[in-house]
């Protein structure tokens, strides 16, 4: 920046403040010694130049950090349009504003941005005022009177086309390129539904005066939830024919479920980012729950935990860490997918009622505040009347998940169904789990469930049962974040496929019986069957596995089913 000058307000009077200006701080000098809650008024008159920054670059999630971003400017690229737009996090911000850049700061806010009047703004919170000046420009004054950390502070200018919806009075608006105005409802349109479904899920009515959902190019990150105004890269602008390959209402959830987690509350530390990402990530989970049902909801779990499986091969860090080498590092597949599959843990070990009325108390408690992850904690707890440091342990505060080899027998001298459950993970490297797991036994056309909780590095369980079951089900609600492996017998596999409730159930199931099977078997008779079933993703992985059955007797029938499913 351009330092000017800096000057003291002292009642009506104003005092020059000698500062020393080196790399990224402004050190100043007071009249006096201040104590922590006395009042200060700065004035800093300055230019800032973030493009004559060094850019160090970010994370898989933010890929620059110079703050202040000029798409465009000279208008050389015909097809781009001009622009200007900001990216605040991780602390970005302090390029373009003067500002004590830390996400456990807060701040209110009023911005005057003046532009030719071709161009539209927008910015945090309401616009309080429009003039047009007489020289072909235009001032707005955008203002934010409800408190949020400096890295959720926006603005952004362009030629946009605005459409406008509304949610209980708020504005919610969607600002688009020109040629994409009549498609912003088809791409965003769902938005006033998921303030509602949020609201109610949570018992917090969405808190902010406004919702912008902004697209702009070249944008360094997929998405950003600044307050009232989230910016999305110009990916998500569709036509007709793209959006029927995917309308992205997994980053529109995610970012408006950060007006919640992330900025309501706000993480104290970058060492907490997996309270803001891990519930953002949890909400698309949520609106596919809601909106698609549970198989497809469970198709993003089961990406997820693939996701961050993958990551763990090289990387496996507590979800709350403090020895990062920079607060970008905090942007990976562990604070965002694994945050998100711990939470699903805490909601199937809670159940939904207790579950919902914590995240409540969470965020009404801790209202404008910052908070680390033992604030999350004592609001379940206090909720629930239970004790969760050992859930918050392993899986905050500790690394890794368990691995689990599971064995079944059938005593029959005693009617007696075994469940042995072993956890392989390194115990001088990861913790021992305390997993609290359902087990659905499957006997005569019903289901029974029990609950047994795991807490020893090997540990077996029975269950009185008069026949031998055709099937036990561990994990039944399929929420574990662990690796398994399930020593089933190939019919055992087929009953869980024909009779599993759940999607994992019977992609499980297929799994195990499309590898190294025969045409003919069995296992192959499923895999045909797969290529029917009612879910997409298993379709497909049937699909990817019908070599056998290609080359054999069946391949017109497998020919004549897979043109009925080019033909849908």
């Amino acid at each position: 920046m351009q330092i000017n000058q800096v000057k003291q307000l002292v009642g009506k009077d104003s005092i020059v403040v000698k500062y020393d200006y080196a790399n990224d701080s402004l050190h100043l000098v007071l009249d006096r010694a201040y104590s922590k809650d006395e009042p200060i008024q700065l004035y800093i008159d300055y230019i800032a130049k973030p493009e004559e920054l060094t850019d160090v670059g970010g994370s898989r999630a933010i890929t620059s950090d110079k703050g202040l971003y000029f798409i465009n400017p000279d208008g050389k690229e015909k097809k781009k349009p001009m622009q200007i737009w900001t990216q605040g996090e991780t602390q970005a911000s302090s390029a373009w504003y003067p500002t004590i850049d830390a996400p456990n700061q807060k701040m209110t806010q009023e911005i005057k941005i003046t532009v030719e009047n071709k161009y539209k703004t927008v910015s945090n919170g309401i616009m309080t005022s429009s003039v047009t000046n007489t020289d072909g420009t235009r001032t707005d004054t955008w203002k934010q009177n409800l408190p949020h950390s400096p890295y959720l502070c926006m603005m952004a200018v362009g030629e946009f086309a605005i459409v406008k919806d509304s949610w209980k009075g708020k504005e919610v608006s969607y600002y688009v390129e020109p040629e994409y105005e009549k498609m912003a409802r088809k791409i965003f349109g769902n938005t006033p539904e998921m303030m509602t479904f949020f609201s109610n899920k949570l018992g917090v009515e969405y808190p902010w005066d406004k919702y912008s959902q902004i697209v702009v190019r070249d944008y360094v990150s997929g998405a950003m939830e600044n307050t009232s105004a989230t910016i999305h890269g110009d990916f998500i602008q569709r036509d007709d024919r793209e959006l029927l390959d995917g309308n992205y209402q997994e980053f529109i959830s995610h970012e408006l479920f950060h007006q919640w987690f992330g900025d309501y509350v706000t993480c104290e530390s970058w060492s907490n980012t997996t309270l803001n990402e891990g519930f953002a990530t949890y909400a698309e989970y949520l609106w596919n729950e809601y909106k698609f049902g549970r198989d497809e909801a469970d198709i993003y779990h089961q990406n997820d935990l693939y996701s961050y499986l993958r990551e763990s091969k090289t990387k496996n860090e507590n979800l709350i860490r403090f020895h990062y080498d920079a607060p970008e590092d905090m942007f990976d597949k562990h604070s965002y997918e694994k945050g998100g599959l711990v939470i699903h843990m805490l909601r199937n070990y809670l159940g939904d009622t207790l579950f919902f009325a914590s995240l409540k108390h969470y965020l009404t408690t801790n209202q404008f505040k910052n908070v680390e992850v033992h604030q999350l904690r004592l609001a379940f707890e206090e909720v629930s009347g239970e004790d969760l440091n050992w859930f918050f342990n392993q899986w905050y505060l500790d690394k890794g998940h368990p691995i689990l080899t599971i064995d079944y027998n059938y005593d029959v001298a005693l009617k007696m169904q075994k469940v042995i459950i072993r956890q392989e993970q390194n115990l001088n490297e990861f913790p021992l789990y305390k997993l609290p797991i359902d087990v659905d036994i499957y006997t005569n056309n019903t289901i029974q469930r029990k609950r047994i909780t795991l807490t020893q590095q090997e540990q077996a369980f029975s269950f009185p049962v008069d026949a031998k079951p055709e099937l036990v089900n561990v994990d039944a609600e399929k929420m574990l974040l662990a690796v398994r492996k399930d020593n089933h017998s190939s019919q055992e596999w087929i009953t869980l496929y024909k009779k599993g409730v759940l999607f994992q159930d019977r992609f499980d199931a297929l799994q195990a019986l499309a590898t190294d099977y025969k045409a003919g078997s069995a296992e192959g008779e499923i895999v045909q069957l797969a290529l029917s079933d009612k879910n997409w993703k298993i379709r497909e992985y049937a699909i990817n596995k019908i070599e056998p059955l290609a080359k054999s007797d069946a391949k017109e029938s497998i020919k004549k089913t897979l043109m009925t499913l080019g033909a849908q």
